[in-house]
């Protein structure tokens, strides 16, 4: 994501509350002189977005995500946020779901998946953070980003989940991590604290891939069990997305990499069973028993190696794109070579 003090203004992107100028679209009560080291603007799934100041009033959509509010809090600046919806009820890191468990909630009725319309516009947002196209769509009861732009907000998505849910645009990776913190860090006046932490990170890594360098790479499964993202039985197993790099870093595959471009695949349990799996990641999303849940693989592919060596970890928000996947790579490759630490 390239964030920078100009850009041009596209035709097909002029709103009619504000006529068509040299200058991207802003927020509709963008009335004020800019705040000192602004306006910035971000280019964001193809449309540039300006800020006159730090967001004060930020709403997370959940988008069955918890990187975006854990990145806020890690850059210090969870106070601008008035409503949050993301929050896995656990964390990698010590005291992180506590300080989500803190922030304010933003409502979402019973049997919806998301903050609605209604409620996201009486809200008062500056900034909507989400996850996906998804959390942006009016035929699922949301408030679009045009409409955001209407009342005074600004919106943002990771470049990459632009379009729906299951999908993922070239393949993610830890910098798709370090450029939302870039962003952030930029849009909220924090910058240099986004820089210590992407510094503090790489310098993690690159010690973990240097202890595991020239080691066998075991296959890994990746499985976020109770979510449900197809039909399928197994419709959350990680395909195509940033654990594939938290593999590679930590010196192990993934192997259900090759079986579709999406995010998730959605596979029978035949052709769950035909993969060779030597060690799984059970990603604890609002799981009461995490454990239960490798109990229960093992138990159904009783041929794994996985199963037989009962190799698994549970991880929660930092295997997924967020500010502490150096925390994944490092309990991961702990798990895979143990031998090396």
């Amino acid at each position: 994501m390239r964030l920078t003090h100009a850009l041009p203004l596209l035709a097909v992107l002029c709103l009619a509350a504000t006529g068509c100028g040299g200058q991207p679209p802003r927020p509709a009560s963008a009335t004020q002189p800019p705040a000192p080291g602004y306006p910035v603007t971000i280019t964001n799934c193809g449309r540039p977005y300006t800020f006159d100041r730090a967001p004060s009033r930020t709403v997370l959509m959940s988008g069955g995500a918890v990187g975006q509010v854990s990145t806020l809090i890690a850059l210090g600046v969870e106070g601008r946020i008035v409503g949050n919806a993301q929050s896995y009820g656990s964390s990698d890191v010590p005291g992180r779901a506590e300080a989500i468990d803190g922030l304010p909630r933003a409502r979402i009725r019973e049997g919806a998946w998301d903050i609605s319309r209604e409620e996201m516009l009486s809200l008062r947002p500056d900034l909507v953070i989400g996850t996906t196209g998804y959390d942006f769509d009016a035929q699922n009861g949301y408030a679009t980003r045009q409409e955001l732009l209407e009342i005074g907000a600004n919106s943002w998505l990771p470049d990459s989940t632009c379009g729906g849910p299951g999908t993922v645009r070239g393949t993610q990776t830890i910098e798709d991590s370090y450029d939302m913190l870039r962003d952030f860090g930029k849009l909220y006046g924090v910058g240099s604290r986004a820089e210590k932490l992407i510094e503090r990170s790489e310098q993690r890594i690159e010690e973990i891939e240097a202890r595991v360098r020239g080691a066998s790479r075991p296959k890994v499964m990746y499985i976020i069990p109770g979510m449900e993202m197809g039909s399928a039985e197994f419709s959350s197993i990680g395909a195509n997305g940033i654990w594939n790099d938290i593999f590679e870093r930590a010196g192990g595959v993934n192997a259900f990499g090759g079986v579709t471009d999406e995010i998730f695949a959605n596979l029978s349990k035949e052709r769950v069973a035909r993969a060779d799996v030597d060690a799984i990641v059970i990603i604890n999303w609002r799981n009461p028993d995490p454990d239960a849940e490798a109990a229960k693989l093992f138990a159904q592919f009783p041929h794994w190696q996985a199963a037989r060596d009962r190799r698994y970890v549970v991880l929660s928000d930092s295997a997924y794109l967020g500010p502490d996947n150096a925390v994944a790579v490092e309990k991961i490759a702990r798990l895979l070579h143990p031998g090396r630490f």
